[in-house]
């Protein structure tokens, strides 16, 4: 298991008999969520939470699935994680959060915010997958590395998602084979990869979201590309957009400050 900061919290608790595993930190009354990307856990935003946690209650939950939260043998179809989502607020008392989502997190906070607008104070998408109709090369590569967890398969996988030509940080590469080892994990990673292939584009859906949105996307993703940005700025009415120059898939790792930064700007409304 990682060990997360002294500021950090671990926490579990339970979402219709599976148990689901979340990071929390800071006690504002404000509350920022943070939902990770195909095969991550809550251990991917731990370079921004202690920017987040100084003015928000900053809660980073293991999707089910995924990380140390339960892997049950369900359909992970979007639907299914809108679901999920619903009761972890209730059962995590989250009201009227802030919500930021990045990769499959980023559509899974899209779907549920455009059929829960009311719900969401503010939301920020991060690369946010479900516009992409074919596959690229670093995400095949992703894939080979969840059903194949080695340090070659690996290695090479998130190389091509940072795409800066810097060496990953050997903590991602163990935490990330550690984790698709973990009994049932590549069935919920090939089902989710499966529910999202086989569901409408989530661009049907972006219209009804009308709270502010910002859209940070990395200039040099290799996964989900950045032309797909427009899918998203043109589609949801109140939207703003960052590119983060020098960035992959996971600008909020790569490039913390400046992420953390556009995020509270856009969060505190300057």
């Amino acid at each position: 298991m990682i060990i997360v900061a002294k500021t950090v919290e671990e926490k579990f608790i339970k979402i219709d008999e599976h148990k689901i595993r979340y990071l929390e930190s800071g006690n504002s009354k404000n509350t920022l969520v943070l939902l990770h990307g195909l095969g991550a856990s809550s251990e991917r935003w731990l370079n921004v939470i202690p920017y987040f946690s100084k003015n928000y209650r900053v809660i980073a939950p293991d999707l089910i699935g995924f990380g140390l939260s339960d892997k049950p043998h369900l359909d992970y179809t979007p639907e299914f994680f809108i679901d999920f989502l619903e009761k972890f607020f209730t059962q995590s008392g989250i009201f009227h959060p802030n919500l930021i989502g990045s990769s499959l997190g980023g559509q899974i906070a899209a779907n549920y915010t455009s059929s829960h607008t009311d719900e969401i104070k503010k939301l920020v998408l991060t690369s946010p997958a479900g516009s992409m109709t074919q596959s690229t090369p670093a995400l095949d590569a992703y894939v080979m590395a969840a059903l194949y967890p080695n340090e070659l398969t690996a290695k090479n996988a998130f190389e091509l998602m940072e795409a800066s030509g810097e060496e990953v940080s050997q903590e991602i590469i163990t935490g990330f084979i550690e984790r698709m080892k973990l009994p049932n994990a590549k069935i919920a990673f090939m089902s989710t990869v499966l529910g999202l292939k086989n569901s409408e584009l989530i661009t049907t859906k972006l219209g009804s979201i009308t709270i502010p949105t910002l859209i940070i996307w990395g200039a040099n993703d290799p996964v989900i590309p950045i032309i797909h940005a427009n899918d998203f700025v043109s589609s949801i009415p109140d939207c703003k957009f960052f590119k983060m120059d020098g960035c992959g898939h996971t600008p909020y790792v790569q490039d913390p400050d400046i992420f953390a930064s556009k995020v509270l700007e856009f969060l505190n409304g300057i």
